[in-house]
């Protein structure tokens, strides 16, 4: 899952990509790259980010997707927690909601369900502009499986296929390093849920701490940590690294499977 951020304020790429043109031609490097997916996201989503309105979010992503659609056979993916840009995206081409939130905002479910799209769940404590405020947990790993499997059930509920269903622990979102450490370490048991795992460590600040390393600086670290979560029985790995953390995990699955 390559990243394409059409925003101003994203902690690695903000700016780079707001107009439509510039956005698109990211993602032509991203398909070239072997991409399967483009998350477009026009919130950010980092520690301490603003806000955006619903109105703004369509106007930046919906060009952007209505544009890739156009050129690429590659799925796209909307970063939103909000119902009204979900509805906009997938009319646009959107077929895969990711949700920091898990759809918990009113009619997120249902439109998700109604839609038919896929959808990823996120586990987060707090929101963006608090979530590094002191989290703490008892035991990460089985707080954040509970969750994520609370949420996976609310969902088949609603009328979401299990099928259409991914799971992702939200590594830094209101975490601390042993935080994340510890659910990188615990893959294995949220694969255990029944849906696909989806990890996000691409150039984030955790790796910059621990190797005294610049957000431009981060990827080998990160292409570390994504064989790590792929040999731990994660299966999507959202990365603005593409290609190098495509030949990562294509060697770790070689291994695995002794070809």
């Amino acid at each position: 899952m390559g990243i394409l951020n059409v925003t101003p304020d994203s902690f690695s790429d903000g700016g780079r990509y707001a107009s439509a043109a510039a956005a698109a031609d990211r993602a032509a490097s991203l398909v070239a790259e072997g991409a399967a997916i483009i998350d477009v996201g026009g919130e950010s989503t980092r520690p301490g980010a603003q806000p955006v309105g619903a109105a703004e979010e369509i106007g930046r992503v919906v060009p952007v997707i209505e544009a890739i659609v156009a050129r690429f056979d590659v799925a796209v993916s909307i970063d939103t927690s909000k119902p009204e840009v979900m509805a906009a995206a997938v009319d646009a081409g959107a077929c895969i909601v990711n949700d920091v939130y898990a759809l918990r905002a009113p009619g997120g479910r249902d439109y998700a369900a109604t839609a038919g799209v896929g959808v990823c769940l996120m586990h987060m404590r707090g929101e963006p502009r608090t979530m590094q405020d002191d989290p703490h947990y008892e035991d990460v790993v089985a707080e954040v499986a509970a969750f994520l499997a609370a949420e996976r059930a609310a969902c088949l509920d609603a009328g979401i296929a299990p099928e259409a269903i991914v799971l992702d622990p939200g590594i830094g979102f209101g975490k601390r390093i042993e935080h994340n450490f510890a659910l990188m370490r615990g893959i294995a048991a949220l694969a255990a849920l029944g849906s696909p795992v989806l990890v996000g460590v691409s150039r984030k600040s955790f790796i910059g701490r621990v190797l005294g390393r610049e957000v431009g600086e981060r990827l080998y670290g990160g292409l570390g940590l994504a064989a790590l979560t792929v040999a731990g029985g994660a299966r999507i790995v959202r990365t603005h690294d593409v290609a190098p953390t495509l030949d990562a995990i294509r060697m770790v699955d070689a291994v695995l499977q002794g070809e």
